[in-house]
Order: C-alpha cells, then sequence, then structure tokens
C-alpha cells in the first residue's frame, strides 16, 4: 500500500523528470535539468524518505556528474560561515556538557521555568526571542541555548525521545530563529533584503521603523501561536530528575574557565560591527581553545562523538541550493511565472498584500530562506507597478514570506538546533508546517491590519 511519503516522493520525482525532459518555456535545458534535481532533493528533504545526508550527496552527484554545475558552486555551502558556525556549535556544546556547566546554568534557571510544562516551553521561547536583540546570528543563539535547554529538560526528568524533551528542543530551535525576523541585524536574509534594497533601490531600511512593522505580529504573536502549537503537538508533564552524580573535584574551575571563554566570545559577537570579525571566525577561534589538548575542554574522541557529520552534510546541501538556484539564473524567472499567476492589481490591497506574501512563500520553498530577498528584491519596481504599492511596502512583504517557513530544510539554522539538540527533524517539521498554515490564516490578515493603523497601506 502507498503511503503519502512514497506519494509525494513519487510525485516529486515524476515532476522532476517531466521538467528536465519537457524543458518549461523560458528555460534552457540544462536549467530544466538543474532545477529537476533541486525539486526531487527538496522532495527528499521534505520527507525525510531517506537520511538528510544522503539525498546531501545525490544532489552534489547528479549536479557533478551532469556536468550542470562546477565543483565550487556545487560544494558552496561548505565555504558559507554558516556551516563553520555549526561545527562550532557542537564543540562548545560538547564543552558545555563535558564539564558540567549546563546543568549548573539549568539549576541556576530552573526555578523560573519548571513551575509547569506550560512555563518551561513558554520561557523558552521567550530566552530565544530576547536573545536575539542581542547576538547577530540565529545559529550562534542556538549553540547557546540548547546546551541550557536540554540540560533543563534532564533536570525535569525529560528523557531523550520523550514528548517533553523534544518539545523543549523544537522550541529552542524555532525561538533561535524565527521570532528574530522582525529584528533587521538579527537574521542573514534581513541583512541580504537590507543591503540589496539600498543597492538596488536606492532605500535604507531603519531599525526602528523595521521593529515596529513586523515584531509586533511576526514577533511577539508569532512567537505565543508557536507556544500554542508546541505544547498542543507534545503534551507533557515536567518533573525533577533524580539527582546526577557529583562532579569532579575541579569542576567549578574548569566550569568558570570555560565561562569566560563563552562570555569573551558572546561579547565579541555582539560587537562584531566595531572589529568587523564576522561571529562563525569567532566561534571558530572559541572552538579552537576548547579543542586544544592543554586546556582540554574536548577531547578527541568526546569530538567524534558530538559532531553530528550527517547534519552538517545536509546544511552544506541546502546551502548550496540556493546558491545553484541563483547561478543557474531559476529564481527571477520562477519567482516571475508566480508573480503573473498571482492575482495583482492596484487598488485591492489586501489581496496584493497577501499575494505578494505568498511570492515570499514560495520563493523560499525553492531557493531557501536565505536566498528569497537576493530573488525578489530585484523585481521590487516591476511589482510595485503591477500592485499600485511604493517600493518600500514591497520590498516589506518578502519579510512575512520568508519568515514563515513551513519545513525545516528552509532555514539551516534549525536544522543545526535540533542536530545540536540530538532530537528529530521530523519533529520539527510537524510544528513548522502548522505554524506556517496558521500565519497564513491567521497572522498575515493581522499583518495587514497593523500595517493599515501604522499608515503603510
Amino acid at each position: 500500500m502507498m503511503t503519502g511519503k512514497t506519494f509525494v516522493i513519487g510525485a516529486t520525482a515524476v515532476a522532476a523528470v517531466a521538467i528536465a525532459i519537457l524543458v518549461p518555456p523560458g528555460l534552457a535545458p540544462a536549467q530544466a535539468r538543474i532545477l529537476g534535481i533541486v525539486l526531487f532533493s527538496l522532495g527528499l528533504w521534505a520527507t525525510s524518505a531517506i537520511p538528510a545526508y544522503l539525498t546531501s550527496l545525490i544532489f552534489f552527484s547528479a549536479l557533478l556528474i551532469g556536468g550542470l554545475e562546477t565543483p565550487e558552486v556545487v560544494f558552496s555551502g561548505f565555504t558559507s560561515a554558516a556551516i563553520w558556525l555549526a561545527v562550532s556549535g557542537f564543540v562548545i556544546g560538547a564543552a558545555i556538557t563535558s564539564t558540567g556547566l549546563g546543568t549548573r546554568l539549568a539549576r541556576a534557571v530552573s526555578p523560573l521555568l519548571s513551575r509547569n510544562y506550560v512555563m518551561l516551553i513558554a520561557g523558552v521561547m521567550a530566552l530565544g526571542a530576547l536573545l536575539g536583540f542581542l547576538m547577530p546570528s540565529s545559529t550562534g543563539r542556538a549553540m547557546v541555548l540548547v546546551p541550557l535547554a536540554m540540560a533543563v529538560a534532564d533536570g525535569l526528568g525529560l528523557e531523550r525521545g520523550s514528548n517533553g524533551r523534544i518539545a523543549v528542543a523544537v522550541t529552542v530551535a524555532l525561538s533561535s530563529n524565527l521570532p528574530s525576523f522582525a529584528i533587521l541585524p538579527a537574521n542573514l536574509p534581513n541583512i541580504v533584503l537590507a543591503g540589496a534594497a539600498e543597492r538596488i533601490h536606492g532605500i535604507q531600511l531603519g531599525y526602528a521603523d523595521y521593529l515596529l512593522l513586523h515584531y509586533p505580529v511576526l514577533g511577539l504573536l508569532k512567537s505565543v501561536l508557536m507556544v500554542a502549537v508546541v505544547l498542543r503537538f507534545y503534551p507533557a508533564e515536567a518533573r525533577p530528575a533524580a539527582p546526577t552524580a557529583a562532579l569532579p573535584p575541579d569542576a567549578g574551575a574548569r566550569q568558570g574557565q570555560l565561562m569566560a571563554i563563552l562570555l569573551a566570545m558572546l561579547v565579541l559577537w555582539a560587537t562584531d560591527s566595531l572589529h568587523g570579525v564576522q561571529p562563525a571566525w569567532i566561534g571558530m577561534a572559541a572552538a579552537v581553545l576548547l579543542l586544544m589538548p592543554g586546556i582540554g575542554f574536548v577531547s578527541p574522541q568526546q569530538f567524534r562523538q558530538s559532531v553530528d557529520f550527517g547534519t552538517i552534510l545536509m546544511v552544506t546541501g541546502v546551502l548550496a541550493v540556493g546558491t545553484v538556484v541563483n547561478q543557474a539564473g531559476l529564481g527571477e524567472p520562477i519567482a516571475g511565472l508566480v508573480a503573473r499567476i498571482l492575482p495583482l492589481a492596484p487598488g485591492h490591497d489586501f489581496a496584493n498584500f497577501v499575494s505578494l506574501s505568498l511570492l515570499s512563500v514560495v520563493t523560499g520553498l525553492l531557493t531557501t530562506v536565505p536566498g528569497a530577498p537576493a530573488v525578489l528584491t530585484p523585481l521590487a519596481g516591476d511589482l510595485s507597478t503591477a500592485t499600485g504599492l511604493p517600493v518600500e511596502v514591497v520590498l516589506m512583504t518578502q519579510v512575512i514570506g520568508f519568515s514563515t517557513v513551513a519545513l525545516p530544510y528552509q532555514a539551516p539554522p534549525l536544522i543545526v538546533a535540533m542536530g545540536l539538540a540530538g532530537e528529530p527533524l521530523k519533529a520539527l517539521a510537524k510544528v513548522t508546517l502548522a505554524v506556517a498554515g496558521l500565519t497564513l490564516l491567521v497572522l498575515i490578515p493581522l499583518d495587514f491590519l497593523w500595517w493599515k493603523l501604522l499608515g503603510w497601506i
């Protein structure tokens, strides 16, 4: 009997082959083959029909064997700052766990989070959302929050694979990424949008205006919605676990040394605009210190056990999708086709608002979230003419779309966070799909009313 997953895979494979053979109008044969490979890979990642790292290897192999892209483009994910920040995250997580620092910090915050299960999930969401104002990287926020939140979960007796522990992992992943789309410098797509808007249209996005426009709905209300969905899908009870074994006598000193390294890293992250060093390279420097034999926070054996190379391979594949799509010139034709299908017309503000948001959602499904603003920003002038809306309003609707993550592969920091937590990615996919659906039904109309109230529309 054919399952839903098998049907989706089969349908995706048939569509990919059809596109490659029939070559849709406006595409060259090579572009059609690349599009087919991308769609098939996205289908495999979305359904988790095979291990995600294997899908990445299939994606790499198909492009290279077919001579469709150069190794530099196909393996561009390995040169991305995000992937090395992820590697640093695994090392830092191992150090926090091995020294018992995570347990100690968890005990400090447990009185605030452990009153009941609802308070635990809401508190973890609030911590992630607040950290978005302090740290410029979603992956960096996950690196800090995941070990702490998992230690809290362990202290409350939430065992690996249980509803409660999965819920904590999912909440950390979401809180470290989605609310910060409403804070201008806090996520990569926001920065890409701001840079492209100034370069192409001469429009500078202000921090305060961006925050006021987006945070009430996409930050606050979406956070509340995500907590409600997590609690609905993963009901549980949190109870204090049995006391853990005593740590070695020098544990306090080791924890103090590790805390000093981590605080220095956080300060350097928060001041990157002053010294110009990317958060990824700061994270790498911290990882080097933690791996040094003389310092010895993470042994070679712990390194092998803690770094999830399957997650690393998946993230590199996902990161490469956006590069491959843009390098092949596929983004603009596909976005333009979707724009022509949507009901865009001057004077129909609500229909235009919803349509532009959906255009960004669909583009993010194909190019992944970081690629969406790079594809759509050059089209903003034409979309402004088609809708009668100012270019700045058209640009801002992109945020609604690329912050609506339907499947984890769209946002690599989500994959990294779940890898750090050691919980299955499909558990997160259930929540992201539900939240995306509720965003389309509830939050987008509320966002439209908020924009009207502010006088943007």
